[in-house]
């Protein structure tokens, strides 16, 4: 039975870099800057001071210290079981991104094996069933169905796409029993 291929991004999908940039800024100025002031905004305008954000991400560190989405580790082991899942990452713009996303995700997500993660500079030659990612420059030139996890920067797209805000919406939408047994049937020639 041939599985469904799930591409997933790292950063605002599996890591919460929004909150990691939240916390960064306040400990670097004393200045706690609100979610809602980021909605709708690039990050590097969302900040008071948004050189120091562009900083940070040249900071050794930045990527191996992320938070964690919550419920992604639960929600992505349950879809490795049930499809084909690559976590697909831009890691070239950064230097120290490339081996610290490798070592993050070893980390959080250890029943991912080396062979399932694509840490590229363009996602444009990646191809599958589905794409779970945050920014539209990854996800428009996409030909399978196109799953905006909400971040920001985002949150005020509308049209096109699946939109998820959460592992739990995740979960609902390629993890439900009907879902899953449509899958399977199909995959055995009964639909």
């Amino acid at each position: 039975m041939e599985r469904k291929r799930i591409l997933i991004d790292m950063d605002e999908v599996m890591a919460d870099i929004t909150q990691h940039f939240i916390n960064w800024y306040k400990e670097k100025t004393g200045v706690a800057v609100p979610y809602e002031q980021l909605v709708g905004k690039h990050i590097t305008d969302a900040f008071p001071e948004g050189h120091l954000i562009r900083e940070f991400l040249y900071t050794p560190g930045f990527f191996r210290t992320a938070p964690l989405m919550e419920g992604a580790v639960e929600v992505v082991e349950e879809l490795n079981k049930h499809y084909e899942v690559f976590i697909v990452s831009a890691a070239m713009e950064f230097p120290q991104s490339l081996i610290e996303k490798y070592e993050w995700l070893q980390e959080h997500f250890p029943f991912i094996h080396w062979q399932q993660i694509m840490l590229c500079g363009s996602k444009k030659p990646v191809s599958g069933d589905y794409m779970i990612d945050d920014h539209l420059k990854n996800l428009d030139f996409f030909q399978g169905h196109k799953i905006i996890f909400t971040a920001p920067h985002n949150a005020n797209i509308v049209g096109g796409y699946t939109r998820v805000n959460s592992w739990a919406d995740v979960k609902a939408f390629l993890l439900s029993e009907e879902k899953i047994q449509h899958k399977q049937a199909v995959a055995e020639g009964v639909s």
